[in-house]
């Protein structure tokens, strides 16, 4: 066991004067607190003030946070010239909740950023010492391109909303220590030792060769102290230990000064072989190695003190670990390969599981899986030494599943979840099969491993990687994991196991040993630092053709149902899973495609996509995840509502916007997010108008007018607080030819998350403006608000005018030929256009050469991608970037601008090529980062991320209808290709809602021709257009029996059309 005394040794290590002399000088006493000034976000309240300090007086900075997410802050100019190694140190104590804490130096300019930031810090109740290592401040962002602050020039006390509340801090004594540099190689240790067998010295054991040992004398008690060489920090130390000569219980002493000893780490029962001990910042001169049982002599052959990374988290320390492993000992993401995953959860959110493409299943966000091993004969069969491919049921339910293909066995893995969010359950399904021609003897081990299934990489909202595991318990019916995790199994096992991580918690050192195993009837309590690993055995023999089903059922909330009364635990297992599955059918059927086979995944995806949707969602809230963006975003949610309403769930969308509105500022600013903190006060500029499309859109679909009523103060408010934004930029400052490119714009911000180094004029954030204006006029005449329709049109009016007129300028500007990503910088960034095409309806509104051009470079630059030549792109002046490292796929919002651009064929490309991006195939999502390496390890967000289901789910719709928005027509299989309607199934959508009501259509070859039916009492203003491909040899149409005039292209169709013939 690993008992780690890590925090009161840091205390005491860092308390003891270093060897060498080093200037400290005093860059604030706090005797006043002239110099500094407190502020805060929107609706967030901050003082400042001078209190009796540690000596003297101290600043004092008090805040509340009023029920709102957001920070307050203390800040000063200072003129801060680093040297190359320091350390800057306070004093603070303070009084409040667990919230953030951040130390921020700036340029003057207050662009480039850097900080020191702690998450969920309790602030203490005495003075103590607060030590920031020059390693430790980081760049937060900024435009500089220099990550290291080598000069500061204004200075931030931060205290940040986690729990929020009110509270203050105090900070007294602020000094800057100059630190010797540290020697690029660490000199070797210089090691002595209580006992030394003849040709086994003390100095083998640092030699860095493992083939040399240290070997002791006899006796029980040895030890080995090192001499580091100077104060050093260090992450942790590898031991490898010669056979049959290891200690099984010992201790780590850390001192300084060789006198004053502190235990670093003790370990009891190790099990030999290689030993990782992890000491996160820890900081010392001396090492001293105390071994206290295990053998008559010992021998070391390696002590290796490993590197400040090696220690820095539980995921950094099991990757290095993994680096050193047989591969398909750790989960592929600790082996440095990409991994991917999927939801599996119930619809309206609360916890859910993720199952990984290798079978492994999470049990919860943050928390442990079950991970399946095969033995055979000894032999141990993993993730790695098999063929993998995965599924879905019914190929769109999020119902996955992974199948193992090995020498002569096949396992099946599925998982699933039930209930609602307040009472649900997961569900682990195995399937054993014996696909040879002869018995096997063989043992399925259900492996409780402290890893998630969301990947080492992941490190927002929810880190990735470790999934600590502190306490096992088996109660003869359960696997408690760390007391609140239940793992029931549906068949009892016949042994199981669980081990400390020094004894062996990898599954070569716990599955393969049968000594390990104990009895289905043992009773298991262990408790460790959060590596423990435990298992379930099932071992079976199987006749050729043979399967045997075993499983799992984890209650995730509430007390779940007992299990059907069944003859068998299979037979209950395919109950509750026969019914799941209806209940998703009822939830994912509401709109049918008619697709020829060779497009089936159309729908597939469609149905998948809005199930991703549904599970991230928590109740009313609608997010684009679940572990890395589990929080509400105005941006995804605005859009997500809108895939909802199309696909006969815009109950859901009225229910967001009731959740959201009263986050709305007293302003009418608009937050750009809202979480358990409350109203996020970074200010994004798309969200005003966001806001407001969300509601026009609720009420569009629901003909909901008192909901609308409701959110009128809201939807006024953001109005009037973009009027105020717009008459910043419509000075006489924005005239100058320098600036006259930004008259009229909405202010720089860092909008769509894309400008988090600079804030930028978006582009991106006028068009949602614009379209707020748009949809507040709507609103305002279905309320009778003329006075405000007046006043909602004429800003409509003048902020289109200004938007058309500085595209144009931009241009001219920055000599582009394309519509900017944003104003000030000339970018290209096609993906955030499209948001004007699809959902604003803002084509006629912007310049057409600008906005053709815009998506034929972007076709350019797609199919250099797509087919590695760049040569097209290149011969137009643009560079060449075969070594691409990545993509958003938001960018299948181009399928549906490339639709309203009458450009079918690309659409259907593009579409093609973003459906060989999702990971796996199968599975029916994306990531919102996809690698062109697929093994390439990063960080890819959420997955699947329901904003981009979302986006796809707007485009795949697209293709079938779409509202032209200059006559409110709906258009008719624009983005259809004439090779899906020129098949025995033809083409065609069943119930889709439309703001005018559910439209159904099939289109499909009759003979020489086509007939389109048309199912719809939907009366658009414009009518319903056909917008027939070209390709075909049809030129006379009949509609319901009548001939009309038509020669090809568009056809618009009378109101009441029920039949089309086309020859």
């Amino acid at each position: 066991m690993i008992r780690n005394g890590l925090l009161a040794t840091i205390a005491c290590l860092l308390a003891v004067a270093p060897a060498l002399a080093q200037d400290t000088r005093v860059l604030d006493a706090f005797e006043t607190t002239g110099a500094w000034e407190a502020d805060a976000s929107t609706d967030v309240t901050s003082t400042i003030r001078t209190v009796p300090g540690r000596e003297g007086q101290a600043l004092r900075l008090d805040f509340d946070f009023n029920g709102r997410a957001g920070y307050a802050f203390a800040a000063r100019e200072i003129d801060l010239v680093l040297p190359d190694n320091y350390e800057i140190s306070f004093w603070v104590r303070g009084v409040g909740p667990s919230n953030t804490f951040e130390v921020k130096f700036t340029d003057a300019a207050n662009e480039n950023v850097w900080w020191r930031q702690v998450s969920r810090y309790d602030f203490p109740d005495d003075w103590t010492l607060f030590t920031i290592k020059r390693r430790q401040v980081t760049k937060a962002w900024g435009p500089g391109e220099d990550p290291v602050l080598r000069r500061a020039e204004r200075m931030e006390f931060v205290v940040v909303a986690a729990e929020g509340g009110a509270g203050h801090i105090e900070i007294d004594q602020l000094t800057l220590r100059e630190l010797p540099p540290e020697p690029a190689v660490p000199p070797r240790p210089l090691a002595s030792a209580t006992s030394e067998a003849e040709g086994f010295p003390a100095s083998n054991a640092v030699d860095g060769d493992p083939s040399t040992v240290w070997r002791t004398g006899e006796g029980a008690f040895q030890s080995l102290t090192l001499d580091l060489g100077y104060e050093r920090e260090f992450g942790g130390l590898t031991l490898q230990w010669e056979r049959d000569r290891a200690a099984t219980r010992y201790r780590v002493e850390a001192s300084n000064d060789g006198t004053t000893w502190q235990t670093l780490i003790a370990v009891e029962d190790a099990d030999g072989g290689t030993d990782w001990l992890r000491t996160p910042e820890a900081s010392a001169r001396y090492l001293r190695l105390m071994l206290f049982e295990g053998a008559e002599t010992y021998g070391l052959a390696d002590l290796e003190v490993q590197p400040l990374a090696f220690g820095a988290s539980q995921t950094a320390f099991v990757t290095a670990i993994a680096s050193q492993s047989r591969r398909g000992q750790y989960p592929r993401g600790f082996h440095g390969e990409q991994p991917y995953w999927t939801l599996v959860g119930v619809d309206g959110g609360g916890e859910s599981g993720l199952m990984g493409e290798d079978g492994a299943i999470e049990l919860r966000r943050g928390g442990p899986s079950i991970e399946p091993f095969i033995l055979e004969d000894g032999r141990l069969t993993t993730w790695a030494d098999v063929n993998i491919t995965q599924g879905l049921r019914d190929d769109d339910l999020p119902m996955p599943w992974v199948q193992w293909q090995t020498d002569g066995l096949a396992l099946r893995i599925a998982s699933f979840a039930d209930g609602t969010p307040d009472n649900s359950r997961l569900f682990g399904r195995y399937h054993l099969t014996n696909t040879s021609d002869r018995a096997r003897t063989v043992t399925l081990a259900l492996m409780a491993r402290p890893y998630q299934v969301n990947g080492p990489r992941q490190f927002l909202a929810v880190p990735g990687g470790v999934g600590p595991i502190a306490r096992i318990d088996w109660t003869g019916g359960e696997l408690v994991l760390n007391d609140d995790t239940r793992v029931r199994p549906l068949v009892m096992p016949d042994g199981v196991a669980a081990s400390i991580f020094a004894s062996g918690a990898d599954p070569h050192s716990l599955l393969t040993r049968p000594e390990r195993r104990q009895s289905a009837s043992t009773r298991l309590v262990e408790s460790d630092d959060g590596l423990m690993a435990g298992a379930l055995f099932y071992e079976v023999t199987l006749q050729p053709g043979e399967t045997r089903q075993f499983g799992w059922m984890l209650p995730m909330a509430g007390v779940p149902d007992p299990l059907p009364v069944t003859a068998s635990a299979e037979a209950a297992l395919d109950s509750i899973e026969d019914r799941v599955a209806a209940d998703w059918r009822a939830r994912i059927d509401r709109v049918e495609l008619i697709l020829p086979p060779r497009a089936q995944v159309v729908e597939d995806v469609l149905k998948s996509s809005l199930a991703h949707i549904l599970m991230s969602r928590q109740g009313p809230i609608l997010q684009p995840g679940t572990r890395s963006y589990n929080r509400s975003w105005i941006r995804d949610g605005a859009m997500i509502a809108e895939g909802l309403n199309r696909l006969g769930h815009a109950d859901i969308s009225a229910d967001y916007l009731r959740w959201f509105a009263p986050y709305v500022f007293d302003n009418g600013k608009v937050p750009c997010c809202v979480d358990a903190r409350g109203a996020d006060p970074v200010p994004e500029n798309d969200s005003h108008g966001e806001f407001v499309f969300l509601a026009a859109e609720v009420y569009r679909y629901t003909g909901d007018q008192a909901l609308l009523r409701d959110v009128w103060p809201q939807v006024e408010g953001a109005i009037n607080y973009m009027d105020e934004l717009r008459a910043e930029t419509r000075t006489a400052e924005y005239q100058a030819p320098d600036t006259r490119h930004l008259y009229g714009l909405l202010p720089p911000t860092i909008s769509h998350e894309g400008y988090s180094d600079k804030v930028a004029y978006s582009y991106w954030d006028d068009f949602w403006g614009l379209i707020g204006y748009r949809d507040a006029v709507f609103i305002a005449d279905v309320l009778g608000e003329d006075v405000a329709r007046t006043r909602f049109a004429a800003g409509r009016d003048q902020f289109s005018a200004h938007i058309a007129a500085a595209i144009v300028a931009t241009a001219e500007h920055h000599d582009i030929d394309w519509i900017a990503g944003a104003a000030d910088r000339g970018d290209f960034d096609a993906t955030s256009t499209t948001i004007a095409l699809s959902p604003g309806g803002l084509i006629d509104a912007l310049p057409r050469d600008l906005l053709q051009r815009t998506f034929d470079l972007y076709w350019l630059n797609f199919e250099a991608r797509r087919t590695g030549d760049w040569s097209p792109l290149t011969a137009q002046g643009w560079d060449a970037r075969p070594d691409w490292p990545d993509y958003t796929p938001y960018e299948l919002r181009a399928v549906g601008a490339f639709v309203r651009l009458g450009q079918r064929d690309r659409a259907i490309a593009a579409l093609d090529y973003f459906f060989g991006d999702m990971r796996p195939v199968a599975w029916n999502g994306w990531a919102e980062v996809v690698g062109r390496h697929e093994r390439e390890p990063r960080f890819i967000g959420d997955m699947p991320h329901a904003w981009i289901s979302s986006d796809y789910i707007r485009s795949a719709l697209d293709l079938f209808v779409h509202e032209r928005d200059r006559d409110h027509a709906l258009v008719l299989a624009a983005g259809i290709p004439l090779d899906w309607i020129e098949t025995e199934e033809g083409v065609g959508i069943a119930n889709l809602r439309t703001a005018y009501g559910p439209v159904s259509w099939h289109l499909r070859q009759d003979g020489r021709g086509y007939v389109l039916d048309l199912d719809t009492a939907a009366t658009p203003p414009g009518g319903f257009v056909l917008a027939w491909p070209d390709g075909s040899d049809a030129r006379t149409a009949r509609i319901d029996g009548r001939a009309i005039d038509w020669s090809g292209g568009e056809l618009v169709l009378p109101p009441g059309t029920r039949r089309v013939e086309l020859r």
